[in-house]
């Protein structure tokens, strides 16, 4: 296992650049050869608690898209946790291979790097991992949430998330057009995972008008049946006239292919960087007039759950209404990005660091 931590201004664009660039505390690279596991761990930032965030598992095409995504993926969970007012700071990990090969023995491997950071992180499921794998990461580690019901934990987070998300858009319709009714809104939403599933539940409730996509033809069928929702292809949600963009698989699906084709008044969903360039994207979704709920902000209810089940504090009620917070909190930042002319993810990571540095004053005191 080898640690990277470096505080030197170094060459753009290189690993040492990269965290530099995001501030990351830490980069461990995890390989085992005996059982293939190839994995990454970010941690970001633990001044408010130890570094929580999930594993996923994605076959990327190169070991620099995988460095670029758990960098990524780890500060925007040091700023969910912020927000949601969570002591607990923001780490990652990617594993990186065809989630086929995970099996026991992985598994527990992994864990047995998890174990090896003293608890600095603690993991979770996210995409291609559930709470069966974390059942025998925890066989190795104590540093690890998410566990089924069954075994003590919390079980799957994703109806929490999806609940997050749901009060999220809600909030950020209630700023676009006045109030927070999403009866007859068109909604579109990409991605019908778990996540994505448990929102259009929700939506279906409110009346809205639905349409879905997804690259797995079978989950779609599904969940068209159940919903009664409109299936559009991949390629053409972009260009859907739509009240409502909902993001709810993989993330920087605004960029600068589909940001000009977008045709709605709110972007509002579950997946995790949905801006593929924070700065400029998020600008120039606020020159089109479009209302954007930053994704680390509304989609925190899972990392709320878990990290209730994480400190031994787990009731199911308790955690909903946390969750609903993220309303107050989503149309405070969505006021505070108007008031002062600045892009919505930008007022969010503003909030969520002066909470950081607030905190980091209170325990240097000492």
């Amino acid at each position: 296992m080898l640690e990277i931590k470096t505080t030197e201004t170094v060459k753009e664009g290189s690993i040492f650049g990269q965290i530099t660039t995001m501030d990351h505390e830490q980069l461990v690279v995890c390989h085992d050869q005996a059982t293939g596991l190839k994995a990454l761990i970010g941690i970001h930032n633990t001044i408010l608690g130890p570094a929580l965030g999930g594993t996923r598992m994605w076959p990327y095409a190169t070991e620099e898209e995988a460095i670029t995504d758990v960098l990524r993926l780890s500060r925007g969970m040091t700023f969910k946790n912020s927000l949601a007012g969570l002591n607990l700071g923001g780490g990652k990990a990617v594993i990186i291979g065809d989630p086929k090969l995970k099996n026991e023995a992985f598994l527990r491997r992994f864990g047995r790097f998890v174990e090896s950071l003293g608890g600095r992180y603690v993991t979770a499921e996210d995409v291609n991992m559930k709470t069966s794998d974390m059942e025998y990461i925890a066989m190795e580690t104590n540093h690890v949430t998410g566990l089924p019901q069954i075994k003590g934990g919390a079980g799957d987070p994703s109806p929490v998330t999806a609940y997050g998300v749901y009060v999220g858009m809600k909030a950020a319709a209630k700023k676009a057009f006045g109030n927070d009714s999403l009866s007859g809104k068109k909604i579109a939403v990409q991605g019908v995972g778990q996540v994505g599933k448990y929102l259009i539940d929700h939506l279906v409730k409110e009346g809205a008008e639905i349409f879905i996509t997804d690259i797995f033809e079978d989950k779609l069928q599904e969940v068209a049946k159940s919903s009664g929702a409109t299936v559009v292809d991949p390629g053409v949600i972009y260009d859907l006239e739509m009240d409502i963009y909902a993001p709810c698989a993989l993330g920087a699906t605004i960029n600068d292919q589909t940001i000009d084709r977008l045709k709605c008044a709110v972007i509002a969903g579950g997946a995790n960087n949905q801006l593929a360039e924070e700065d400029k994207h998020g600008k120039i979704l606020m020159q089109k007039g479009i209302i954007y709920a930053p994704d680390f902000l509304i989609n925190a209810g899972g990392v709320i759950n878990v990290g209730a089940e994480y400190y031994g504090d787990y009731h199911e009620e308790l955690v909903y209404k946390q969750t609903e917070k993220i309303y107050d909190t989503c149309l405070s930042i969505l006021n505070k990005s108007e008031k002062e002319n600045i892009p919505a993810q930008e007022a969010a990571i503003k909030a969520a660091k002066e909470r950081i540095e607030a905190i980091g004053r209170v325990k240097l005191s000492f």
